[in-house]
């Protein structure tokens, strides 16, 4: 049993505690509230921190194993070097206070079964397998030939190009073979795919639909890449459970999202972190510049019209000094305040709401009350005061993840 006595508690949702304690035993919360409700722990390890809250997550990563964000390099180098790069990615996420991620296109379908069992350490790992995206859409190698896409596809890449709704159900079951637990689709052109628009709907809405259906069959939801209205639109009436991005998110657009009750997933990191660093392929560098302050700007009208935000960065490349590298995911709670959240509501986005993202796949993760999963952190900064200090690591002194302590 451990025993965390802290100065103030972060719940996730709700107000915090002052003067709290948080116990735990094996990998389940047994209680969390003040420290004068608190039952006797004679025999319990005791952990003493300014703030306790729960193990953040980051809702849209991509495990890839790449030192650039010129995605053409994914079918160049080997999945088995990607992957044993992205082993330390998952370390630096732990060392970052994220307990588990969402994996919306990568490795992590592979990676999350090896962190299951316990070969390599990281997040808990919810992953989606490959992107589904029609043919010269935002998950196409444009300069690539055909052809080649279709291999790199066949033997597993991360990236599935799929055309009319019989093919759609396809790689949609494809994917749910490997036993992914969300549903990845891009329902709009993107950023750093090199000749689409990111404001045009790609999949028709009967892609959509079948897209939507399958993945309910076996209660997976779907994650919809949309930067355009059309796109978002779209994928809403389709029934996804997620927007990423939400770039050309407008008042119409919220008003469908409170109706649906669908998240949004903003990533404002990449979006700031690429445009600042200039470190993007030249055409990609040109939409960035195009989308920034629009991006801004709609995530902010999306909070102030009540739609659910989750926290994701789009992070997905190896550890280190680079731009949206992992390790930096902290860094998305200032940038959500910088859209005008404030630090619970922030705080809220990265924990209670983050696992309701997955629908029927979410863990009972995210707040700290009895009964909830021991993903937990302990920090010597007070992050309502200052949110930066959850975008450095080395503010964070104690990670938990189901009960074990994995840093500190």
């Amino acid at each position: 049993m451990v025993r965390i006595e802290a100065t103030q508690l972060i719940p996730g949702r709700g107000a915090p505690v002052p003067d709290a304690v948080v116990l735990t035993d094996g990998d389940t919360i047994t209680y969390a509230g003040p420290a004068a409700d608190a039952p006797p722990t004679p025999d319990a390890s005791t952990v003493r921190a300014h703030t306790v809250m729960p193990g953040m997550w980051d809702c849209h990563t991509h495990l890839m194993g790449l030192y650039t964000s010129e995605l053409a390099r994914l079918p160049m180098e080997p999945a088995p070097l990607r992957a044993a790069r992205a082993t330390g990615d998952l370390r630096a996420a732990l060392d970052a206070g994220i307990t588990s991620v969402r994996e919306v296109g990568g490795l992590g379908i592979h990676l999350a079964r090896a962190v299951r069992e316990g070969a390599i350490v990281g997040p808990d790992i919810y992953p989606a397998g490959a992107v589904l995206s029609t043919t010269g859409g935002h998950g196409d190698l444009h300069s690539f030939p055909l052809p080649m896409m279709a291999d790199y596809a066949r033997w597993g890449g991360e990236m599935r190009q799929c055309d009319g709704p019989a093919e759609c159900a396809r790689a949609v079951r494809e994917q749910l073979r490997g036993n992914a637990k969300v549903i990845k689709v891009c329902a709009s052109g993107g950023v750093l795919s090199e000749v689409d628009d990111p404001i045009h709907q790609q999949f028709t809405d009967a892609e959509l639909r079948a897209i939507v259906e399958v993945a309910g069959l076996a209660e997976r939801v779907v994650a919809a890449h949309c930067h355009g209205k059309p796109g978002i639109l779209a994928a809403l009436a389709a029934g996804v459970r997620t927007i990423e991005h939400g770039t050309y998110l407008d008042e119409e657009c919220a008003a469908a999202m409170r109706e649906s009750g669908a998240i949004l997933v903003p990533t404002r990191t990449i979006v700031a972190e690429l445009s600042r660093s200039r470190s993007a392929p030249p055409w990609a560098q040109a939409k960035l510049d195009a989308i920034v302050d629009t991006h801004k700007a709609a995530v902010a009208l999306a909070r102030e019209s009540g739609v659910r935000v989750a926290m994701g960065t789009d992070i997905g490349l190896v550890t280190g000094d680079r731009p949206a590298s992992w390790g930096r995911n902290g860094m998305e709670l200032p940038l959500l305040a910088e859209c005008g959240f404030d630090a619970l509501a922030a705080i809220e986005a990265a924990t209670a709401t983050a696992p309701e993202t997955l629908g029927p796949q979410a863990p009972r993760s995210g707040q700290l009350f009895a009964s909830y999963r021991a993903d937990l952190l302990t920090l010597d900064a007070d992050p309502l005061a200052d949110l930066s200090t959850l975008a450095q690591p080395e503010r964070i002194f104690g990670v938990w993840k189901a009960g074990v302590r994995v840093k500190g």
